[in-house]
């Protein structure tokens, strides 16, 4: 579905999720103050968030001075509009005066789309990104290098996907975010000579660290309210902060025989590891219960087995890196992993299903 700047030049919606992109759309249109949007749930039960028009304008704006975006600039919006994300990607139209192709979300949303539609700017989640790149299709390349910005977010870049997507001569950026602060407050270049592994805050936004070294956020987008997030981050400099690393999350860390484990320091190295053998599967690493040692630290991948040999050299990496209790005790196969309804791995459930541990 194309909507113009112009809501008397908008088609009649043709499916359900059209209507609902609409309503949406309608509501802004009119002056409504108060949306309730829900979180993903990737990190818990979801849950209604409040967010102010003023809130939602503020990181609109925000986006549009940081990618240079103009009136007239076409947006490609494929994410769930039930979802902040994709929300978002309407509210920057409506605001400032894109002109949007409104797609349900798939796969490869560029499948079908033609390459004379002059696209600027598009948010995707990272399986997106790498569907579109497995194709290697020169017309959906060239979509992608027509852009002013592509953003990947919902989930984190595995190594494999940022060394893919290095073919992409258009920026693409990796952006930090939740629900609670309106999208992204941050971002990362993935690709060309500005590439970067640490987030940069965008203008205007405040950060710092509890006592648990856990990530807080003051900003318009907020309300000017402070957000305390769970991720454990890493300043590359002195304050006042602008640039930092996740190291993983605080309510993620696995309790293996009295020893604490942050999975992502495990999970980028079996993601390394198995990019070496042309192997790039979604993975996590999670821990079971276990009478010996209260959790056993395990590799959960999708779709594809690994072979031993394979596994052997990922362990030894891992052994060689973080040390021995570090190293996952097997390697579970799923057939596919469940999701929430934004495309986020649910780790919780996925563990559930090829353990038989509800």
């Amino acid at each position: 579905m194309f909507l113009p700047p112009d809501p008397a030049r908008w088609p009649a919606p043709a499916t359900a999720y059209e209507a609902e992109a609409i309503r949406f759309c309608e509501a802004w249109l009119s002056g409504q103050d108060i949306f309730v949007l829900h979180t993903s749930g990737s990190t818990g039960t979801p849950k209604p968030i409040s967010l102010t028009r003023t809130q939602m304008q503020a990181s609109a704006h925000l986006t549009g001075q940081t990618f240079g975006l103009q009136a007239g600039d076409h947006a490609l919006v494929c994410l769930n509009v039930r979802y902040i994300a994709g929300v978002m990607m309407l509210v920057r139209g409506l605001e400032l005066g894109l002109p949007m192709t409104i797609l349900e979300p798939s796969g490869n949303p560029l499948n079908g789309l033609h390459p004379a539609i002059p696209f600027a700017f598009t948010a995707l989640v990272p399986l997106q990104l790498q569907t579109i790149l497995e194709q290697q299709d020169e017309t959906q390349l060239a979509i992608l290098n027509s852009m002013k910005a592509i953003l990947v977010g919902g989930a984190a870049t595995g190594p494999a996907l940022e060394q893919a997507l290095q073919v992409i001569t258009a920026p693409v950026f990796a952006t930090y975010g939740m629900t609670e602060t309106v999208s992204h407050i941050a971002i990362r270049q993935l690709n060309g000579p500005q590439a970067t592994d640490y987030f940069t805050a965008l203008t205007g936004v405040e950060i710092g660290t509890d006592d648990r070294d856990c990530l807080h956020i003051t900003a318009a987008a907020s309300n000017f309210e402070r957000v305390q997030t769970n991720d454990v981050v890493e300043f590359l400099t002195d304050p006042p902060y602008r640039t930092f690393r996740i190291m993983g999350r605080a309510d993620s860390i696995i309790n293996s025989g009295g020893v604490k484990i942050q999975p992502e320091k495990v999970e980028r190295i079996i993601q390394e590891q198995l990019a070496t053998h042309g192997l790039n599967p979604r993975l996590f690493v999670a821990g079971i219960p276990d009478e010996r040692l209260g959790q056993q630290l395990v590799a959960v991948v999708e779709g594809i087995p690994v072979p031993d040999d394979v596994w052997q050299a990922v362990q030894q990496a891992i052994r060689g890196q973080l040390g021995p209790y570090h190293v996952p005790k097997q390697i579970i196969c799923a057939d596919r992993f469940a999701e929430t309804p934004t495309g986020k791995i649910d780790r919780k459930q996925t563990v559930a299903q090829v353990t038989g541990q509800a």
